[in-house]
C-alpha cells in the first residue's frame, strides 16, 4: 500500500451521514447509489477486495462489482472469504461453485493458529480452548484488545473473543498480506443498530487496530426486501440464460423454472429452505419454513437466527474492525 494512504483518494467520508433506506425510495435509486458507490470504490483504490461470504448482501455486492467493472472496463478485484470454520457446508460449496462460475479470484482468510490447535487436539465447537495457547498476536488481541480475563474461550463464533477472534483478526491478517487499501462491504442500514450510522466510505485508519483501509459498502441503502427484489428481477435473470426475465418469484424450495436446479441460481439453498442469516451451522436457525423473502420481513428481525452474545456487543466488536 502506498505510504501516503489515504491521501491519495478523492471520496467522500460523509457520504450517507444521517441516511437510512427511505432516503432511496424506489429500488431504480438504491442500485443507482450502489453503482455510483461501487464504482468510486473501484477506480479510487489501488489494491480493492470484495468481502464475499455467500450470503446475499456480499452477493449482491459482488454483483455490483462485476457489473461495473463491466460497464467501465475495470478490474474484477480478488474476493475475500473469512474462513471461520464453523460454516454451513453448502455455503463452501455455494462459494467454490460460483468462484469458478465468475472466475474470481477468492482468497481464504483464517486464524490458522487456532485452527492448527482445534485440529491438533479433535476440538468441537464448545470446547475450550486456553488463552496461553494462542500466537503471541491472539494473546495480544484477547488480553490488551479484548480485555478478557478468563483462562479459556469456548469455540464457538458468535461470542465476543470467538467472532473476533475467528473473523475480524483473520481478515485483519488478510488484509495486511494483500495490501488491500480499500474492501467493498455488504453490510446495510438495516439490519443491525450498530451499522446504522454507517456511510457509503468508511475510514479504519488506527494503525494499533487494523491495517489501515477503508470500507467500501455500495447497499448500506438497501433493506431486506429490496436485496430480494434485487435479485429476482436483476441478478438472478441477468445471471441465469434459463431464468425468467419478467419477475419470476420461487414460491419453495422446489419452484425453479425451466428445468434449473439450486446449482443454477446464484442464491444459496439455505435461503430457499428458510433461512434468513447465514452465520454458523452451530448457532444459526432457520427462520421459517418458507424461503426467506416470502417471509414477513417489515415485522421480524432478520437476524433473529442468530446467537445473541455477539449480537449484543456489535457495537464495541465494529470498534475492533469487525464487518
Amino acid at each position: 500500500m502506498s505510504e501516503e494512504f489515504p491521501d491519495y483518494l478523492d471520496v467522500d467520508y460523509t457520504d450517507g451521514e444521517g441516511e437510512s433506506p427511505e432516503d432511496y425510495p424506489t429500488l431504480e435509486d438504491k442500485i443507482e447509489k450502489a453503482i455510483e458507490v461501487t464504482r468510486k470504490g473501484l477506480e479510487e483504490y489501488e489494491n480493492p477486495a470484495i468481502m464475499w461470504t455467500g450470503g446475499k448482501d456480499s452477493t449482491l455486492t459482488l454483483y455490483f462489482v462485476k457489473e461495473v467493472a463491466e460497464q467501465f472496463d475495470l478490474e474484477v478485484p480478488p474476493t475475500i472469504f473469512i474462513d471461520h470454520f464453523q460454516h454451513f457446508d453448502e455455503l463452501h460449496d455455494f462459494v467454490d461453485h460460483w468462484a469458478d462460475e465468475w472466475d474470481l479470484d477468492v482468497v481464504y482468510a483464517r486464524n490458522e493458529d487456532i485452527g492448527d490447535y482445534v485440529d491438533e487436539h479433535d476440538l468441537e465447537p464448545g470446547d475450550d480452548i486456553p488463552i496461553d495457547a494462542l500466537n503471541e498476536q491472539n494473546q495480544h488481541h484477547v488480553r490488551d484488545l479484548l480485555e478478557y480475563e478468563d483462562e479459556s474461550f469456548p469455540f464457538l463464533l458468535d461470542t465476543y473473543v470467538g467472532n473476533h477472534l475467528l473473523k475480524t483478526v483473520a481478515l485483519n491478517n488478510a488484509l495486511e498480506e494483500h495490501d488491500v487499501d480499500g474492501i467493498l462491504s455488504g453490510i446495510r442500514w438495516d439490519e443491525q443498530e450498530a451499522r446504522a450510522d454507517e456511510t457509503f466510505f468508511s475510514p479504519r485508519h488506527d494503525p494499533d487496530v487494523y491495517p489501515p483501509h477503508d470500507r467500501i459498502q455500495p447497499i448500506l441503502q438497501f433493506d431486506e426486501a429490496a436485496v430480494w427484489d434485487a435479485f429476482w428481477f436483476y441478478v438472478v435473470p441477468e445471471t441465469v440464460e434459463e431464468f425468467p426475465d419478467d419477475g419470476y418469484v420461487p414460491q419453495d424450495y422446489d419452484d425453479l423454472p425451466n428445468g434449473l436446479t439450486h446449482e443454477d441460481i446464484p442464491v444459496s439453498p439455505k435461503y430457499f429452505k428458510g433461512f434468513r442469516s447465514l452465520g454458523s451451522e452451530i448457532s444459526t436457525d432457520k427462520s421459517a419454513d418458507e424461503p426467506a423473502w416470502l417471509q414477513d420481513l417489515e415485522n421480524t428481525t432478520e437476524r433473529a437466527g442468530r446467537a445473541q452474545d455477539k449480537e449484543d456487543l456489535m457495537e464495541r466488536l465494529r470498534d475492533l474492525g469487525y464487518m
